[in-house]
């Protein structure tokens, strides 16, 4: 378990110091600072749901917390809550489950019910994914939606439900940031609509950028969960998050200092492409087993975030072409997400589609 003091002399020099980040972290403490003056230092939660972000914010509000209480207050549980989205992915739920034990947080678990989840992207769960790298090996049914599935409903619902459990909390720690979707909407502080929740809804990163935030953990060394080191930028449900393609490392690619590198345009294939190249090229294909141009272009979709290329690759071989991704040789090899260079990339893993 940390010690919120070690904590608190950690990020309040650095926030005092003169590093390029010092500015965002004062920035960032400030308002923790003045939401817990506002609301009540023991009635404040923080929104965790084990991403880059609220891990960035877990550790700068447990800092404050820190400086502000007493040495035996410090022992003192952290409230939180998270919001499950469906079939989110086992290993982030393990790493949630470690910082409920380093950070001594009381968690509260809200898994709004199926009919109302709270992201729209829904399907059966497969029960065969236990880590990040397994996603990539198992092909996975086409994303549907579930029942009468509404985001913003069942975000309403978890909230309900964690005001009639924790009546005293009045405010939530959220890590939003200016390039999450509506985040160019918010403010540091900001109440709940009308017929929501009554909660003051606190955004002490906002004007973080994707690299500030790797800046942080890694120099810190905040542990963080480790889907991040396998190409993920962006963890949603494991029905709409990939590894983001432009960390794909090109196998083919060679580094002086070993670093991997980034696959070219013109490596990367279109459904067109690859449906061209199959009406072109069904000589090498036997005919038994032959694809309709629309089975060409669902397993396309079905299968580029295994292995992008593969499909083009395995229709210009002379073997006979093969659905699914755990047939090719290897597995796509990715760079950590700290290694993303573009921040206006980083959600390019996330859709109802495989992206390309």
């Amino acid at each position: 378990m940390i010690r919120m003091e070690q904590v608190a002399q950690q990020v309040y020099d650095l926030a005092n110091s003169n590093d390029p980040l010092a500015p965002r972290v004062k920035e960032a403490l400030d308002v923790i600072d003045e939401g817990l003056d506002a609301c009540g230092t023991d009635k404040v939660s923080i929104s965790f749901n084990g991403g880059k972000d609220c891990t960035v914010l877990l550790h700068l509000f447990a800092g404050a917390l820190g400086k502000r209480r007493s040495t035996t207050q410090c022992s003192s549980p952290i409230p939180a809550i998270y919001i499950a989205v469906p079939s989110p992915f086992p290993v982030l739920e393990e790493f949630i489950q470690d910082a409920v034990k380093d950070y001594n947080l009381d968690l509260f678990n809200c898994r709004p019910p199926q009919e109302d989840t709270v992201e729209t992207i829904v399907t059966p769960a497969a029960e065969k994914i236990t880590r990040g790298s397994d996603y990539m090996n198992h092909p996975l049914p086409r994303p549907r939606g579930v029942g009468k599935a509404k985001g913003g409903e069942g975000m309403r619902q978890a909230l309900e439900m964690y005001k009639a459990q924790c009546p005293h909390i009045n405010g939530i720690l959220i890590g939003t940031r200016r390039t999450d979707p509506h985040g160019d909407k918010i403010s540091f502080r900001c109440p709940t609509d009308n017929g929501w929740p009554e909660f003051d809804r606190i955004n002490p990163i906002i004007n973080w950028s994707y690299a500030d935030v790797w800046t942080f953990l890694r120099q810190l060394n905040v542990p963080y969960c480790k889907l991040y080191d396998e190409g993920y930028t962006s963890l949603g449900s494991t029905y709409n998050t990939f590894p983001n393609p432009a960390l794909l490392i090109n196998p083919s690619s060679t580094s002086s200092d070993n670093e991997p590198s980034l696959p070219s345009a013109s490596s990367v294939i279109s459904p067109t492409t690859a449906l061209t190249t199959v009406m072109s090229s069904t000589h090498a294909i036997p005919v038994s087993d032959a694809l309709s141009p629309t089975e060409v272009l669902s397993n396309y979709m079905s299968a580029t975030h295994a292995n992008p290329g593969g499909v083009l690759s395995a229709i210009n071989g002379t073997a006979t072409y093969n659905h699914y991704p755990s047939a090719f040789s290897s597995p796509p090899q990715y760079q950590p997400a700290y290694m993303l260079k573009e921040d206006h990339l980083e959600r390019a893993g996330r859709g109802l589609s495989i992206p390309v």
